[in-house]
């Protein structure tokens, strides 16, 4: 059925003006009926929609301790794993490799769908299902940074990562003559003008380098709406590679280029003006979660920005050459989501049918079997735990379900949600533990889907994939080409797509450490409603597309609004970190704490999939010996 601006009026679904509760919206999502209860398919505000947080911030800021020592449990588990991100159902997984499947595990989770930021959209629109990933991206660089046990969960799961390469069609936008471009706006360089042919590459690019379609260098930035003094200075960057530390050798290179920023090199070292170093402003944001202002120049370098070519620079290790220039074509149509059902449907056979990665992207999930009492593995949503606490034999989880304080037993407990709420909900754990758990500030983010009825404006500009150096989203892009099973990459220019676009609330210009800045754009991101990012993704299109032919109005289908409050794991970062204390510091957050292990990417300071795999590998073996035997 078509998608109207009705089914997202105000970030909710209509169906809330027929008095449906927010857990009951996503019944009605696809039929209309409430008896199919599907939250994918809901658009408006997900990722950290509205209901997930709210419980947990009275917690963590209102010091709301409830009356838990009163209830009894309703059950016991062997294990209760506190979030069902990939970190949570890896540990499910893993529990029950050493202890059995017949071990009785309750995984919780205060969102309305499973895998945490790997989140799936879909789309009903009048040529079929459009499949989008609204969080967690892709598989990065597995065949040379993937630890043997991230490996064989793969494979234990039929996950193919040599088919995921080749579903992947890395020359279908390059067959359409499309390149990579840039789009300046109006409001910050005076004109809305998008340039294409951009000839560089990006991190872990998925276009073959001979594949990108772009123009010689100077003729690409010679149509920057810049002036000519500010165009030959970053002709000159790209292309003449010079030593911009004279005097130093390469340790204090090194050192120098960890504790400054881009922004700096670029003005101090480079001296370009400001006008120019603004074209570079956000091209770290989808990497590293924050601006040129407040990223190392050393992770600028990993992030393939120009100026250290002619620098006499050790080369890169590598694990972050790897992650710079192996491709990234391991992609699920909903991104890691895909990797998300694949261990639910393992856990919870009932709940999908089939057993490869091709039939799990279309398989229909009957969310009605992830919390079953005749099923082993019981995965409840919309649970928001509020406290863990220990005794000599077993722990104690207390959660809100629907308003309702609950609390179940457990042998063992993982804690595989946020570093930075552990400290709340295990209040007994020691203040050294507490006070490095808060030291993981994770970045917020915004990953918008976008439906729109054709892109032929896309062919007509020449272009697939956008930069913005100030607009709000830093990056628009068409969806990545990948068949698998019976889902089909949208190929038609004249029929719907799904549009990728980031938004990164930083403070460029500050002066503020990436944590503040991380601080202050989540406080903003919560108080922002999906009207405005509507207004955002609007406005921006209509000027990016507008003068080939687009029309917001009658073009754009649906929109998803995937907000993460709490989005990548924080990194280390040399500008304001010390990296042996930061070592120190992950070591202290993640110790076991009785019978409480702690897991997700968190745990390892790294924003990525196989990171939250790896920590919860260790978090259970932390609570079970090496013959699988409880500890």
């Amino acid at each position: 059925m078509p998608i109207t601006r009705r089914d997202f009026l105000n970030g909710t679904a209509i169906t809330l003006a027929a008095g449906l509760t927010p857990l009951k919206l996503s019944y009605a999502a696809i039929s209309g009926k409430e008896d199919r209860y599907y939250p994918p398919a809901l658009m408006g505000m997900r990722g950290n929609h509205p209901g997930s947080f709210e419980m947990a911030h009275k917690i963590g800021r209102e010091g709301l301790i409830p009356a838990v020592a009163k209830l009894q449990p309703e059950a016991h588990y062997d294990l209760v794993i506190v979030g069902a991100g990939l970190s949570g159902l890896a540990s499910a997984l893993f529990w029950q490799q050493k202890k059995g499947k017949d071990q009785r595990i309750l995984l919780l989770d205060n969102h309305d769908d499973f895998g945490g930021h790997a989140k799936r959209n879909e789309f009903s629109t009048p040529e079929g299902t459009i499949i989008g990933y609204g969080g967690s991206e892709s598989f990065q660089s597995p065949t040379h940074i993937y630890s043997p046990v991230v490996l064989a969960l793969l494979k234990s799961l039929n996950v193919d990562i040599q088919q995921m390469a080749k579903d992947f069609d890395v020359n279908f936008y390059p067959d359409l003559n499309l390149s990579r471009g840039v789009y300046f706006d109006k409001a910050h360089f005076g004109e809305d003008k998008l340039v294409s042919g951009d000839p560089d590459g990006v991190v872990a690019d998925d276009i073959p380098a001979n594949r990108r379609n772009g123009r010689p260098i100077a003729d690409y930035i010679n149509d920057f709406p810049l002036s000519s003094a500010d165009r030959q200075a970053l002709i000159l960057l790209h292309t003449l590679p010079k030593d911009y530390l004279p005097g130093m050798d390469t340790q204090q290179k090194l050192a120098w280029l960890a504790k400054h920023s881009y922004l700096e090199f670029l003005q101090d070292k480079v001296g370009l003006s400001q006008t120019a170093i603004a074209y570079f402003q956000q091209m770290t944001n989808d990497f590293q979660a924050v601006g040129i202002d407040a990223t190392a120049c050393n992770d600028a370098q990993l992030c393939g920005l120009p100026g250290f070519e002619g620098m006499g620079l050790p080369p890169l290790d590598p694990e972050d050459q790897a992650e710079l220039s192996d491709p990234y074509i391991y992609h699920f149509p909903d991104g890691n989501a895909g990797l998300a059902r694949m261990m639910v449907r393992r856990l919870i056979p009932q709940v999908a049918p089939g057993y490869t990665m091709h039939d799990c992207v279309t398989a229909q999930f009957d969310y009605a079997q992830l919390d079953r009492p005749d099923h082993n593995v019981n995965l409840r949503l919309n649970s928001t735990v509020v406290n863990v606490a220990q005794h000599e034999s077993a722990a104690e989880v207390s959660y809100f379900q629907q308003g309702e304080l609950h609390k179940v037993s457990a042998s063992h407990v993982v804690m595989a949600c946020y570093n930075m709420i552990i400290p709340w909900l295990i209040p007994t754990l020691p203040e050294a533990q507490k006070a490095a758990l808060h030291e993981n500030v994770k970045a917020p983010l915004v990953y918008c889907n976008v439906v729109i009825r054709q892109w032929r404006s896309f062919q007509q500009l020449g272009v697939h994939d956008v930069y913005s150096p100030a607009a709000p989203f830093s990056m628009v892009k068409l969806d990545f080409p990948v068949d698998m099973g019976d889902y089909r990459h949208p190929r038609d220019p004249d029929k719907p797509i799904c549009l990728h676009m980031v938004h990164v609330p930083t403070l460029a210009g500050s002066g503020l450490s990436n944590r503040e800045q991380s601080r202050k754009g989540r406080a903003w991101l919560l108080g922002t409603p999906f009207s405005t990012f509507e207004t955002m993704v609007r406005d921006q299109l209509q000027g990016m597309l507008g003068q080939a032919g687009f029309d917001h109005e009658k073009d754009i289908l649906g929109i998803t609004v995937n907000r993460w409050a709490h989005g990548y794991s924080y990194i280390v970062n040399t500008m304001f970190d010390d990296e042996e204390q930061a070592e120190a510091l992950i070591k202290t957050a993640r110790q076991p704490f009785g019978l409480i292990a702690i897991a997700n990417s968190d745990s390892d300071w790294s924003p990525y999939a196989h990171a939250a795999i790896d920590q919860a590998w260790r978090a259970v073996n932390e609570l079970v010996g090496p013959q699988g035997e409880s500890s």
